[in-house]
């Protein structure tokens, strides 16, 4: 899939150009060249923060991974998951491997947690009747991965203070709020889809909770003004940061964890991680910058902003559109669209600031597909692909209405 959608940038910047061009614009193939050289040299300027970000971060969380905070934290959510997934045996390995991999999302774990997902997946398959149809628990578990809830979205806050923001973290709140919101989504759907038993005690003290902090917090938000909400969100993204930072560092010395040298080793691994980017953020970038120069990009948002005008609203958030459409389908190319996007619009802008939620709200829905059931040969994914795009739409959704409520 992610081939042809490279592809296809290509091939519709091409027929855009030459529509131009024989329109009498004779200059469109020199500006999409123009453009190919452009986003390469952005690709390494973004990259010079991403090997600094990534090998901090990743530092970091190799501390709290030997300080036993994952195991923790997996430990409080067993119950949980225990019984969103009844046909999982109690004490089965793949309850604890789901924990965990859900653990290590939430902190932003992505090294960690893509190989104890596919552990877990592979685990879910041995209870599996059926060779190559999901199980409910195997649905629920792509689902969950690919809205994705992520306490800290550190690399939306990179790119940020890449392109140059005054203050990275000011989309924390609202990357929060619709993340939350997304999540939610996608786990009611499931539960309709698989007649989940959500007044069971536990469940019930679990999300009733949740729900209620929400909407508390919200309430709380809903009396402030839009420069109290910014405020409050850059305050509150730059503490839960450095608090974090020092509650790992706190807790592996409690746990006599050698921090230096730990913090050294994970940094390797984080500049390994940014050094293999490299390549496809190239190709994304140039790719969406062709497509910007050709035109193309220009006539869809046109169309939808068209529309949105019909319906008498404000038109705003249409700039920010392609990296919520594309999000589906490819990371890359939604990270490349957003890092377009505040290229083009400014930093700070409010398309560029809902295309930073947006980005922060989902996951990639058919590449979490396909590597975690074509890892165990599934073929038949039953209700799980509709139920996240319904939480993918739910995050787009909340991403614009929440970034109106903050920046509007």
């Amino acid at each position: 899939m992610l081939n042809g959608l490279w592809l296809s940038f290509f091939v519709v910047a091409a027929v855009a150009a030459g529509v131009r061009w024989i329109g009498g614009d004779p200059g469109v193939f020199a500006a999409m060249v123009e453009s190919l050289f452009a986003m390469a040299k952005l690709s390494v300027e973004v990259m010079v923060l991403l090997f600094g970000t990534l090998t901090l971060w990743l530092g970091f969380l190799r501390i709290a991974e030997k300080a036993g905070l994952v195991d923790l934290l997996a430990r409080l959510l067993g119950p949980l998951f225990a019984r969103l997934m009844p046909e999982v045996p109690r004490g089965h390995p793949a309850l604890g491997l789901v924990t965990l991999s859900f653990t290590a999302n939430g902190l932003g774990l992505d090294n960690a947690a893509t190989p104890i997902g596919l552990k877990a997946m592979k685990s879910l398959q041995e209870l599996n009747p059926s060779a190559t149809s999901a199980s409910n628990a195997q649905v629920l578990f792509m689902v969950m991965n690919a809205s994705s809830f992520v306490l800290l979205p550190v690399s939306i806050f990179m790119y940020r203070a890449q392109a140059g923001a005054e203050d990275p973290t000011l989309v924390f709140l609202p990357i929060l709020l619709a993340n939350s919101l997304s999540t939610l989504s996608a786990l009611l759907a499931v539960a309709f889809m698989q007649r989940l038993r959500l007044w069971d005690p536990v469940l019930l003290a679990w999300f009733g909770g949740g729900a209620l902090l929400l909407g508390g917090f919200m309430a709380i938000l809903a009396g402030l003004s839009a420069t109290a909400l910014t405020a409050l969100s850059s305050l509150l993204g730059n503490l839960t940061l450095f608090g974090l930072i020092l509650s790992f560092l706190l807790m592996g010395a409690l746990k006599r964890v050698p921090v230096y040298e730990s913090f050294v080793e994970g940094a390797k691994e984080g500049f390994e991680v940014a050094k293999n980017l490299l390549p496809y953020l190239v190709a994304m970038l140039c790719a969406v910058g062709v497509l910007r120069a050709s035109g193309a990009l220009d006539v869809l948002l046109d169309g939808i902003r068209w529309c949105v005008e019909g319906l008498g609203w404000d038109t705003r958030f249409v700039e920010a559109l392609p990296t919520g459409l594309v999000k589906p389908f490819s990371g890359s190319a939604a990270r490349a669209m957003l890092i377009e996007t505040m290229q083009s619009q400014g930093v700070d802008s409010f398309p560029a600031l809902v295309a930073a939620t947006m980005q922060g709200s989902t996951e990639t829905t058919f590449y979490v597909l396909a590597v975690y059931f074509g890892s165990v040969g599934l073929q038949r994914a039953r209700h799980a692909v509709g139920c996240a795009l319904f939480a993918d739409l739910v995050g787009v959704l909340a991403s614009i209405a929440v970034c109106y409520w903050f920046f509007g």
